[in-house]
C-alpha cells in the first residue's frame, strides 16, 4: 500500500491510530468504518476490537494522538530563539500544509467541528487538541511581554482555523498562504 498512514511503523495499535487519523481527516468520522481503518493499517479487522472496543474509543485515541503530535510540532519550534520567531515558524507551517488544507481542511479543526455536533462525551474531546494550540501561542505572547496574551493567542488560532476553513471551502491553497503572511505582519506589529 502507498497510503502514508500505512507507512507508519510500530505496533498494531499505533498503526490503527495513524490510519484512523488519516481516514478521519479525509472522510470524516461518520463515513469511516473500523474495517477501513483495519485495512489501511494492515491489521486483521477482528484485531481492532482487541485495542478499541468501539469506534468512539478509536476516535478518542485519534484526538489524543493529534494533541501529542501537535505538542511535538510546537516543541520543534523551540529551536527558534525568540517567541516571535516561534510564532512565525508556526505560521510558515501553515503554508507548508496549504495543499492538504485546501482538500481536507485542518485535521484538528475538522475533527472538532464534526465531534461538536455530538452529545456523547466525544463532543469535547477535540477541545483538548485545540487547547494545545491556544496554550502554546499564549505562552509565546506572554514571553513577548504581551499582557493580553490569551486574547492574542485566541486571535491567532482563530485566524489559522478560519484560514483553514476558507482554504478548504474554496479549494484555494493560496488563501492559506496569504492569511499566514498577514498574520506574520500582525505579529510584527505587536510592540
Amino acid at each position: 500500500m502507498t497510503d502514508s498512514a500505512t507507512q507508519v511503523r510500530g505496533g498494531k495499535r499505533e498503526r490503527l491510530v495513524a490510519s484512523a487519523r488519516d481516514l478521519l481527516h479525509r472522510q470524516g468520522v461518520q463515513r469511516t468504518t473500523l474495517t477501513e481503518v483495519a485495512e489501511a493499517a494492515d491489521v486483521p479487522p477482528g484485531n481492532v476490537y482487541y485495542y478499541f472496543k468501539t469506534k468512539d474509543e478509536l476516535v478518542k485515541a485519534v484526538t489524543e494522538a493529534h494533541a501529542d503530535s501537535l505538542r511535538a510540532m510546537l516543541g520543534s519550534f523551540e529551536r527558534h530563539r525568540s517567541p516571535r520567531a516561534r510564532l512565525k515558524a508556526f505560521l510558515r507551517s501553515m503554508i507548508q500544509t496549504s495543499e492538504v488544507a485546501a482538500r481536507y481542511g485542518c485535521p484538528i479543526g475538522s475533527l472538532c467541528q464534526e465531534l461538536d455536533k455530538r452529545e456523547d462525551g466525544l463532543d469535547r474531546a477535540g477541545a483538548t487538541a485545540m487547547a494545545v494550540f491556544i496554550d502554546w501561542a499564549e505562552e509565546q505572547f506572554r514571553l513577548m511581554g504581551q499582557k493580553d496574551a490569551h486574547d492574542l493567542a485566541v486571535t491567532l488560532i482563530a485566524g489559522y482555523q478560519g484560514a483553514a476553513v476558507l482554504t478548504n471551502t474554496f479549494r484555494d491553497p493560496k488563501l492559506m498562504t496569504r492569511e499566514a503572511r498577514r498574520l506574520e505582519r500582525w505579529i510584527d506589529s505587536l510592540s
